[in-house]
C-alpha cells in the first residue's frame, strides 16, 4: 500500500469514528421543567404503546386518575389498534403532540407500556414540546420516550407509574410528593417490613460498591434503552446516575444488552448506577449462565463508581416516580437516591 492510500484509509476510519461519536457526546441541553399538577388539572390519556382491548381497564385508569384529583381527556385513539399498538404509528404520535399542543392540558400519561414506542420516537414534535412542557410520564416501554424528549428539549420527564398501574399507597405517595407538591424527595426503599420473618426478605438494598456522587438522572428499561444506542434519542450519559430495570429476559439477553452499552462506551460516562428490579430475569431452560450476581459484578464494578440493588423501580407494585435529567444524589451504602431540588414549578 502507498503511502497516500494508507493516508487515505486512516483518515477513513478516523471519519468513520467521528460519525458514530455524537451518539455518545451529545449537548446537554438547560432542564425546562413542567408546572406541578393541581387538583382541578386535565391530565391527557394516551396509548404510546400497546392496544388496550377492553373498556374496563381504561374506565378504571380514568377513575384513578379522577381520584387523584384530575379531569381525564383521552386521546382520539386512546381506544385505537393497529396489531398490538395502541393505533397506528402516526395516530399514536398525533395523539401526544396533539396534547403536547393543548394549553387546557396539564399533563399527559401512558395508558401501559408494551411495545412500539421507539416507532414513533422520531414523530413527536419537540420544537412544541420545548415550546410548551409539561408532565409526561410512564414506564417500561415508555423509557425510549422519556429519555427521547429529556434528550431532545431539556424537559424533566417521569418514568412512574402508568395509568393501568396499581395506584397504591405507595406509589401515590411519590407521584404526589414528586409531581404535585413540588418537593424533592429522598428516594428509600421501605425498611422493617418482616411480616412472619425474622429479618426483612423483600426490597431489600445490596450495596455493590459504596459512595455518594451526584448526576443527572437518564436510564428505565434496560432493553428499551440499549436498542437506542447510537440513535439521536439516547441520553446524554456524561457524569450521569444511570437507573435500571427489566422483566421477563433471559440472563444471558441482559448480559447482551449490558455489553451493548459498555462497547458504545455508556458505562465508562457515569457516576453512579442504580438497579432496580430484574423480575422474572432467570436461566430459562437449557441454559447455562451466569447468575444477575455475577452479570452485575462484571459490568458494574470495574467503574469504580457508587452502585447499589434492589430499588422500587421496575415492573412492580410499588414503584418510585423517577425524574429523568433532573440531578440526583446516589448514596450506595445507604440505597438512597435524593433529589437535588423540586423537579416542577
Amino acid at each position: 500500500m502507498t503511502l497516500q492510500r494508507r493516508q487515505f484509509a486512516q483518515s477513513l476510519i478516523a471519519g468513520a469514528g467521528l460519525a458514530a461519536a455524537p451518539a455518545l457526546a451529545h449537548t446537554r441541553r438547560p432542564a425546562l421543567y413542567a408546572n406541578r399538577l393541581q387538583p382541578g388539572d386535565t391530565v391527557g390519556l394516551v396509548s404510546p404503546a400497546n392496544a388496550t382491548y377492553e373498556r374496563e381497564p381504561i374506565v378504571v385508569a380514568t377513575e384513578a386518575l379522577q381520584a387523584l384529583g384530575f379531569k381525564v381527556r383521552h386521546g382520539t385513539h386512546l381506544r385505537g389498534r393497529y396489531g398490538q399498538f395502541g393505533g397506528s404509528d402516526a395516530q399514536r404520535a398525533e395523539d401526544i403532540n396533539t396534547m403536547f399542543a393543548d394549553p387546557q392540558v396539564a399533563g399527559i400519561l401512558a395508558m401501559t407500556g408494551g411495545s412500539g414506542c421507539n416507532r414513533i420516537v422520531d414523530r413527536l414534535d419537540y420544537a412544541l414540546i420545548a415550546r410548551q412542557p409539561k408532565f409526561f410520564g410512564g414506564f417500561s416501554d415508555l423509557t425510549s420516550l422519556v429519555n427521547a424528549i429529556q434528550q431532545r428539549t431539556g424537559l424533566v420527564t417521569f418514568h412512574g407509574p402508568v395509568a393501568v398501574s396499581e395506584w397504591n399507597a405507595f406509589s401515590v405517595a411519590h407521584f404526589r410528593e414528586l409531581v404535585m407538591q413540588a418537593k424533592a424527595p429522598l428516594l428509600k426503599n421501605p425498611t422493617g417490613e418482616r411480616g412472619d420473618h425474622l429479618v426483612q426478605t423483600q426490597d431489600r438494598i445490596t450495596t455493590l460498591r459504596g459512595g455518594r456522587a451526584r448526576g443527572h438522572l437518564v436510564g428505565g428499561n434496560l432493553a428499551v434503552l440499549a436498542s437506542l444506542v447510537g440513535t439521536p434519542y439516547f441520553p446524554d450519559c456524561r457524569g450521569a446516575i444511570l437507573f435500571l430495570e427489566e422483566i421477563n429476559e433471559y440472563i444471558y439477553r441482559v448480559d447482551r444488552m449490558l455489553s451493548t452499552l459498555r462497547l458504545a462506551g455508556v458505562l465508562d460516562q457515569l457516576a453512579g448506577v442504580v438497579i432496580g428490579k430484574f423480575t422474572k430475569c432467570e436461566p430459562g431452560d437449557g441454559f447455562g449462565t451466569l447468575t444477575l450476581d455475577e452479570v452485575f459484578d462484571d459490568y458494574f464494578l470495574p467503574l469504580n463508581v457508587p452502585v447499589y440493588r434492589g430499588a422500587m423501580i421496575g415492573h412492580i407494585k410499588r414503584k418510585f416516580t423517577i425524574p429523568v435529567g433532573a440531578d440526583a444524589e446516589i448514596d450506595a451504602d445507604a440505597g438512597t437516591l435524593q433529589i437535588l431540588r423540586p423537579v416542577v414549578i
